[in-house]
Order: structure tokens, then C-alpha cells, then sequence
């Protein structure tokens, strides 16, 4: 595995409280992520954004509202916020997304504001982690490999929901078939967390 490089960023995707444990939509494990995730946001060269679900509160991926999903991260609630655990004061961006309550947004990439920072700060490559696999974080791989970026997946820091058996495969087979590749976080900054 290469070395990390200046022009590469970290994307944390919805590491939020209402998709861990105890949360409104807990994704199974989910808090299993998170320090791994610091391990990567201990990496100083790298530009590190975060993507969370922000909802209002008739958004309309939600049950009441004919969607799929039970009320979660709603604007301003406990469970919207980021996993207490997570090192937040690390990130250098947040990007807010699904805050339209008559629109969809799994990916990352949704909010401009995500891709304009990476083109600005000289991105190339990213390495994306969090939650939930086949759902939002396949979302945003897709969608950077769409715009050009090499994409890295972080193996061990997704965890998927597979509310269908299979779910969780066909999106890793998915986000392969488009050109990501799988690493673990050991590969890539070595066993004590620390970069090559």
C-alpha cells in the first residue's frame, strides 16, 4: 500500500448517535467504528471531512412521511450528533445532508459543498469509513468515483445494517465494481495506528 500523500482525505461518513447502538436506526456495532476512525483522524496530512444526516423533521425518508426509515438525526437532537467518541475537533470539514425534507441524500456527495472542498484543497484520493455500509457509505463511494477520486474503502471501519441477507455483499461487490479499493486501517497506518 502506498503511503498516505498531502492530496488525499479522510471522509467519515454518519458516525451519529441515532446510528449507533441505542439510536433510533442503530446500524449493528456501529460504535465499533469509531476508534478506529480516531486512528485516521490522527493523520495530520490528511484533509478529513465528516458527513452527517440532517434532517428536518418531516423529512420524507421518514415512515410517518411514506419513506423508509424511522425519525432519525432530526436537526438539533441528541441524536443527530456525531458519536461522542468520535474525535470531531480533528475534522476540518462537516458536511450537513438530507437537510431538503422533500429529498433523498445517502451520499456525501449531495452536499456541494463536499466536493468543492476536496477540489480546493487538491484532492485525489480518498479513504472513506463509517455508516452504513450499503447504504450512505456506498452512496458516497459511488459517487466519488463518479466525480474521478480514487477511492479507498476502510474495511474495518463500515458496519452495515442487512436488512435483506446479501445486502451488505452485493454493495461491497458494488463499490468494487466501480473501482474502490478495500484496505484495513493496520495495512495502510500500521499496527500502532501510526502512517507509514
Amino acid at each position: 500500500m502506498d503511503a498516505l500523500r498531502a492530496t488525499d482525505a479522510l471522509i467519515v461518513v454518519d458516525v451519529q448517535r441515532d446510528f449507533c447502538p441505542g439510536g433510533a436506526l442503530a446500524v449493528p456495532s456501529g460504535d465499533e467504528v469509531v476508534p478506529l476512525l480516531n486512528q485516521w483522524l490522527r493523520v495530520r496530512k490528511l484533509y478529513k471531512a465528516a458527513t452527517r444526516d440532517w434532517h428536518p423533521a418531516n423529512h420524507c425518508s421518514f415512515q410517518r412521511a411514506g419513506g423508509l426509515w424511522p425519525d432519525h438525526c432530526v436537526q438539533g437532537t441528541p441524536g443527530a450528533e456525531f458519536h461522542p467518541g468520535l474525535n470531531v475537533k480533528a475534522v476540518d470539514l462537516i458536511v450537513s445532508k438530507a437537510a431538503d425534507p422533500a429529498k433523498e441524500a445517502y451520499s456525501g456527495f449531495d452536499a456541494p459543498e463536499l466536493p468543492a472542498a476536496l477540489r480546493a484543497h487538491g484532492v485525489r484520493r480518498l479513504w472513506i469509513g463509517g455508516l452504513a455500509t450499503e447504504y450512505c457509505v456506498k452512496a458516497t463511494v459511488l459517487d466519488a468515483r463518479r466525480q474521478g477520486f480514487d477511492v479507498f474503502v476502510i474495511e474495518d471501519a463500515i458496519r452495515g445494517i442487512e436488512a435483506k441477507p446479501g445486502d451488505i455483499a452485493a454493495a461491497r461487490e458494488e463499490m468494487a465494481r466501480a473501482g474502490s479499493v478495500f484496505v484495513q486501517t493496520g495495512d495502510v497506518l500500521g499496527r500502532k495506528g501510526r502512517t507509514p
